[in-house]
């Protein structure tokens, strides 16, 4: 989904590299444990700052899949992320909005077959984000074919917190339901935005 650029300008306009004098983009993952509102925060983000968002591309993929995923396949998933992101960035205006990263891969990797793949790993470090929105658990579970594991929720929200803290990433936790969840989310990328600028 591609929305239209507003006129008006806002605080990231005005974020440029140093050496070249271009603009940059903020890069901002929504990531977290299943059925916490990733994929709609993500649209609500792109939307509110007219730009673009990368979706999630895991659930297309294992859509067009004739049989049950396997570990080679969350490793095509992995590529297939940051893929997406080169692609999408192009068109991001002053912010791209991420559905869902590679840490997102490694715990999912982690927890079914107990490993992940160096390549993902790496990715890992090298793939900055200026902002990780880590979604909280306290949205009712759905039901989804795709989603495994809802007697796992708070274990798996306390991995991405280990994961984000353990690496030194900066992140945030989006909690509430709706619109709160939303204006929360865009306190704290606001407060990013500011610290930018100054």
């Amino acid at each position: 989904m591609l929305y239209p650029v507003s006129s008006i300008q806002h605080p990231a306009s005005s974020i440029q590299h140093p050496a070249s004098g271009m603009k940059s983009i903020l890069k901002i993952a929504v990531t977290g444990p299943e059925s916490t509102g990733k994929s709609l925060l993500t649209e609500e983000l792109a939307e509110h700052y007219h730009t673009v968002f990368v979706p999630e591309y895991a659930r297309g993929y294992i859509d067009r899949l004739d049989r049950p995923y396997n570990r080679e396949d969350i490793l095509k998933i992995a590529k297939g992320q940051i893929n997406e992101e080169d692609r999408w960035i192009k068109q991001a205006t002053r912010m791209l909005f991420c559905d869902t990263e590679l840490i997102v891969t490694k715990i999912w990797s982690d927890v079914k077959y107990g490993m992940c793949d160096p390549w993902i790993l790496k990715k890992i470090e090298e793939n900055n984000y200026d902002l990780f929105l880590l979604c909280n658990i306290d949205l009712p579970w759905k039901e989804d074919p795709q989603r495994e594991h809802p007697h796992m929720r708070e274990k798996l929200f306390n991995l991405y917190q280990n994961e984000l803290t353990e690496r030194g990433f900066p992140f945030k936790v989006v909690s509430g339901s709706g619109k709160e969840r939303l204006m929360n989310a865009l306190g704290f990328i606001e407060t990013v935005l500011v610290n930018k600028i100054k």
